[in-house]
């Protein structure tokens, strides 16, 4: 018993003198816990404020933008597949950047692409301010190899997105590849599975730590200062210790307070998690956000012309509402700067359902009503919105619940007069015999 109480005592004591005092006042426990529950580096409180207005938000538009866009994912006439082309094709640096070169976005128009996330029902924006090829879409002082210096159009298209999403009310946030950088010599992963070994072979001799204070750093100090973005999007975090991890996390913060940053700075450190590509069954414990390509490439790819339908994506995200995510869908718009046509139609239609029934998604939360195969449910306050994907038989439709109603519509079309009945534990509603919303028809129910 002696020696379990010595040993125990030791452990508190390794514990808490590896545990460092933050300033505001939390405590940053180090590695040394063995459970896999991440402490925070920040109160619960604060990260929920900083949260607010993204959680209210429901909706945003990703964009992946870069050099590999130039001619749509081929080079030399050789298909590089996706915004991945130059580790899929083993691109030489100095061949790479005759891409950087003569890339001229001459059509692109910042006002435009805001007017078409604002007119989707977007409420912010994140955008790829450094993807995996290491070349930054914005002004960067510290390193050449950015699309002001080191392309045939010479402009700044972070400064002037941030400007038009100011000037229409969304929220502006910069997507940074953290831990690949394909441009860099010291950037290395696991094996050299995901670096750039045909220029830089010698994988052993990277030392990530010199990237990440050369390049990273001043980069993000950059992007904050200049752009002042709400969130900063981390991607692939890759080799990046934790104690790495948490002392970006700090740059961040010390630069700007209430900059949301995602789980991917690594570690699981961060405000929320990311889902790519899917959508979790039963949501997530912290708040998440759902990643989302249109068709099947991030950036553009010019032969790539299967889109997921409006109805398809309308349901996912009335879905990820439903289990209280965020669902950020994504464009690739081309190498001279337009988002593609497909691209924006599917964003207008839903745009168009979002106009009428919105107030079923922005600021709703889980309402912890039982799955139906007519659709999903959400909750805001006291109101419980009904979305019917699949309209129900002669518009007879039975909840295994028995609401105190205070008022009842469906909100595109309010005037009609909804009868109900309650029996028991269930409550029937009798709607029109058919749906009055060719993807989905949402029922509002007002509860005392």
């Amino acid at each position: 018993m002696k020696s379990i109480l010595c040993i125990a005592a030791i452990l508190c004591v390794t514990i808490f003198s590896n545990a460092q005092e933050l300033k505001d006042g939390t405590i940053d426990t180090g590695d040394k816990f063995a459970d896999k529950t991440l402490l925070k580096y920040e109160s619960p409180e604060k990260i929920s404020n900083r949260l607010a207005w993204w959680q209210e938000a429901r909706f945003g538009m990703f964009i992946h933008w870069g050099l590999y866009a130039h001619d749509g994912c081929y080079w030399n006439g050789q298909y590089g597949r996706s915004e991945h082309m130059m580790l899929k094709l083993k691109i030489p640096i100095p061949e790479y950047e005759k891409i950087a070169d003569a890339f001229n976005p001459k059509k692109f128009d910042a006002e435009e692409w805001v007017k078409i996330a604002k007119n989707a029902g977007m409420k912010y924006m994140v955008i790829t301010a450094k993807h995996h090829d290491g070349y930054a879409m914005f002004n960067s002082p510290s390193n050449s190899f950015n699309i002001v210096d080191h392309s045939k159009w010479g402009k700044d298209p972070i400064k002037a997105l941030a400007r038009a999403c100011e000037n229409e009310g969304l929220k502006f946030g910069v997507y940074y590849s953290l831990g690949r950088d394909w441009h860099d010599p010291n950037c290395n992963s696991n094996n050299g599975n995901r670096s750039n070994t045909w220029d830089y072979p010698k994988e052993e001799e990277k030392v990530l730590e010199k990237y990440i204070e050369s390049k990273v750093k001043p980069q993000l100090t950059e992007l904050l200062t200049q752009y002042k973005p709400a969130i900063i999007w981390f991607d692939t975090p890759e080799m990046v210790t934790k104690e790495q991890s948490l002392e970006i996390l700090k740059l961040i913060h010390e630069i700007n307070p209430d900059c949301i940053v995602n789980q991917r700075v690594g570690n699981r450190l961060g405000d929320y998690a990311v889902r790519e590509q899917k959508i979790p069954e039963n949501g997530e414990p912290d708040p998440w956000e759902s990643c989302m390509t249109l068709n099947h490439t991030w950036g553009y790819n010019k032969i790539d012309k299967e889109y997921k339908s409006v109805e398809t994506l309308i349901y996912n995200l009335v879905d990820i509402a439903s289990k209280g995510g965020n669902f950020l869908l994504n464009v690739g718009p081309t190498g001279e700067g337009v988002i593609p046509e497909l691209s924006a139609d599917r964003l207008e239609q839903m745009g168009g359902w979002l106009r009428v029934n919105g107030e079923a998604v922005y600021g709703t939360n889980v309402s912890h009503l039982k799955d139906f195969e007519w659709g999903k449910s959400t909750k805001k306050g006291n109101t419980i919105y009904l979305t019917l994907f699949k309209w129900p038989k002669n518009g007879i439709l039975t909840i295994e619940e028995n609401f105190d109603i205070k008022a009842l519509s469906m909100l595109v079309f309010p005037q009609y007069e909804i009868k109900y009945e309650k029996e028991g534990l269930k409550t029937t509603f009798y709607l029109p015999d058919v749906a009055q919303d060719p993807v989905a028809t949402v029922l509002k129910i007002e509860l005392n």
